[in-house]
């Protein structure tokens, strides 16, 4: 970096990045980077982020590191003044979401650059910054996984990617060096952590002349071509170390692009289409809730799988209820809240809570407290659970008898809408 980066003489904790939040985790299977600037119209990054931690097992939470890299400010919230990282302290705590910045006296100065391959000069700007971008995130999160996986910040991901890379990666024979899980750009490009410091050192010999994806391609041609062969032959070759993967499980959602004044319409044609609700054979119920429904999502789709349920913010003292035709015993339950296209309209600050149908039950349960160790409300119900992280799972005492109703209770204001995806 000294080599091709002759100001860092100058400045010895240039190379070093300011950690601001995590744990600095190590030794997992997969770290994810994410470079991230504050766009002008839009920020992207929060909605990534819930796509990407949205139906992640505890187990996959515990051996992967999602890096944002804040590649402008040296400050946080200088950049995010809107406070919006800090809304995963659960993840930031837990090792699983790291956020850093490079220090200003990393990047060389850029305003003097030669124009090339007809781009402006605010654009051959922006493409020599993030050729720095990346090369610094790479060399960051080298030591810490087996594989790094290439974002960006306007992303969504399929629920299962995690365990869809590991099982492609496990299926290659080959010695490959790039796997792509999208068609589009920089997105969802995974590479072994021991062929990041190469990588790294290809882009910082050419970080002023060309794009990071052509980078990329003409690294593969360096290893893969022969030039005594023609253009067809060296296709083949580079297919061998670059493999793609069908279907796509990253989709581009951002219009507005971190280059100021550029829209980009991009979509991968081979992610499929995105399913939003997971039916279930749910027993007959009367179906009722105060919210107010959004368009056609009513309670009664996602309650017969037939659509997700969406209405705009709860409030304190909103319900969703679901009254059974016929009392019936009950051994588990779900609720999930979200989906992929919007995963932060999540349910928060609701109890899940269940009616009896043994009235003696109830009554005593209201005058004395539950003998199952469940909190009671005046009108009878038990709380058996809560929403955590937009999901509500868990196992009910059988001693509790039959159960007339289920009903989840909002219990304060929402500054979101609120979506069910799966009863």
């Amino acid at each position: 970096m000294y080599y091709y980066l002759p100001h860092l003489r100058e400045y010895e904790d240039a190379i070093f990045p300011n950690v601001i939040f995590g744990q600095q985790r190590t030794g997992v299977s997969l770290v994810m980077g994410i470079p991230t600037v504050k766009r002008e119209k839009q920020n992207y990054l929060i909605d990534t982020l819930n796509s990407l931690l949205y139906q992640l097992s505890e187990e996959q939470r515990k051996d992967c590191v999602i890096i944002i890299f804040i590649a402008e400010c040296v400050c946080l919230l200088c950049v995010y003044s809107d406070n919006s990282l800090p809304r995963f302290p659960r993840e930031v705590q837990s090792g699983v979401l790291e956020v850093i910045s490079p220090p200003a006296s990393y990047y060389p100065d850029l305003s003097n650059l030669k124009k090339t391959l007809g781009d402006s000069e605010d654009r051959v700007r922006w493409r020599t910054k993030q050729n720095l971008d990346y090369s610094f995130l790479m060399l960051y999160a080298q030591p810490k996984g087996t594989f790094y996986l290439q974002l960006e910040d306007d992303i969504l991901a399929k629920p299962d990617f995690i365990e869809s890379i590991k099982s492609f990666a496990a299926q290659q024979s080959q010695d490959w060096m790039v796997l792509e899980f999208s068609q589009l750009g920089f997105i969802g490009k995974l590479f072994k952590s021991e062929d990041l410091p190469l990588i790294a050192e290809f882009f910082l010999m050419f970080y002023k002349d060309k794009p990071v994806d052509w980078l990329i391609d003409h690294l593969l041609w360096v290893k893969a071509c022969n030039p005594e062969k023609d253009a067809t032959d060296c296709e083949n070759e580079k297919s061998k170390l670059r493999v793609r993967a069908k279907p796509s499980l990253f989709q581009h959602m951002g219009i507005y692009s971190s280059l100021a004044g550029k829209i980009q319409n991009l979509k991968d044609k081979d992610f499929g289409k995105n399913l939003l609700h997971k039916a279930h054979n749910n027993p007959p119920a009367k179906v009722e809730t105060s919210l107010r429904v959004y368009q056609q999502y009513t309670l009664e789709k996602v309650y017969k799988g037939q659509d997700c349920f969406w209405a705009s913010a709860p409030v304190a003292g909103d319900f969703i209820r679901f009254t059974f035709l016929n009392p019936l015993e009950i051994e588990k339950y779900l609720f999930r809240s979200g989906n992929m296209e919007h995963p932060g309209d999540k349910l928060f600050n609701t109890t899940v809570e269940v009616l009896p149908v043994d009235e003696t039950l109830r009554k005593e349960s209201v005058a004395n407290g539950s003998k199952f160790n469940y909190p009671a409300t005046k009108d009878g119900y038990l709380k058996i659970g809560a929403f955590e992280n937009g999901i509500a799972e868990g196992s009910i005492s059988q001693s509790i008898g039959k159960i007339q109703a289920i009903r989840l209770s909002v219990s304060s204001d929402s500054p979101v809408w609120a979506i069910l995806s799966e009863v």
